[in-house]
């Protein structure tokens, strides 16, 4: 199986993959794409997202991690640096736990390494199996993805975001409800032995700031950095801030 993904950037420039949040597809980086002119980003959508494949449930968290190690190795990338948010933030905690030696740098954003309750996240998934779509989810999810002032300024990026949460594979979406629901990464976190940097948005609903000073603090020298204003989807509220701390940290 081989994740959609887009390549921009100087081919001889470092590496950086781009997994995003439940529920996004690639596009959640284009705000990213300034980087592409010092670094090279390959952005991919995650298993029963977007344009890649949806293989049969249930998925688990290392699964979506090996499909990252999969991908690299169909791009010839023996080692490249990882940025992820939300669920691609958890993929990249596994990533620096379970595959150190192919990862040089690491960047979470906006992140959690458990999220109960597990009740939660089985309701969300059986919503969105029963109704056919995660449309059925949409106003709530895409309500903490941004502040209401960014909304309400940018309805444009809202409506964006909305229409592709609404057309994400129903199975795919549920099966990756199943992934976080089953999750507990703490334990591993003191084994990511990989540079760490945790990215915080300040307003943040979903995974609180309180989320990330734990995975940094588990992490053996994370450095943690909040932006704000800003959600759950701070790489899209704030890009100059979220791309100036991944320059930082990548180069």
């Amino acid at each position: 199986m081989t994740l959609h993904h887009e390549i921009s950037g100087p081919g001889d420039a470092p590496v950086l993959l781009m997994g995003g949040s439940l529920g996004t597809t690639l596009e959640m980086w284009d705000g990213q794409l300034p980087l592409a002119e010092s670094l090279r980003l390959v952005r991919f959508d995650h298993r029963g997202h977007g344009g890649s494949p949806v293989p049969p449930a249930p998925y688990e968290i290392a699964d979506l991690g090996r499909d990252v190690l999969a991908l690299m190795d169909r791009l010839g990338l023996e080692r490249a640096s990882y940025c992820g948010a939300s669920i691609g933030g958890m993929v990249g905690i596994w990533l620096g736990a379970n595959a150190p030696g192919r990862i040089e740098t690491l960047v979470l954003v906006c992140t959690s390494a458990h999220m109960p309750p597990p009740s939660f996240w089985q309701h969300r998934a059986e919503a969105v199996l029963e109704a056919g779509s995660p449309e059925v989810v949409a106003d709530g999810v895409v309500e903490r993805w941004l502040t209401p002032a960014y909304a309400g300024e940018h309805p444009e990026v809202r409506a964006v975001l909305r229409a592709g949460l609404a057309a994400t594979d129903p199975a795919g979406y549920a099966a990756c409800c199943g992934a976080i629901e089953r999750m507990d990464l703490r334990e591993q976190l003191p084994r990511v032995a990989v540079p760490t940097l945790v990215i915080s948005g300040s307003d943040d609903q979903a995974t609180p700031p309180d989320h990330q000073r734990l995975i940094a603090e588990a992490v053996p020298g994370a450095r943690h950095e909040v932006v704000g204003p800003a959600a759950h989807l701070a790489p899209v509220e704030q890009p100059e801030a979220v791309n100036r701390l991944i320059l930082e940290h990548v180069r």
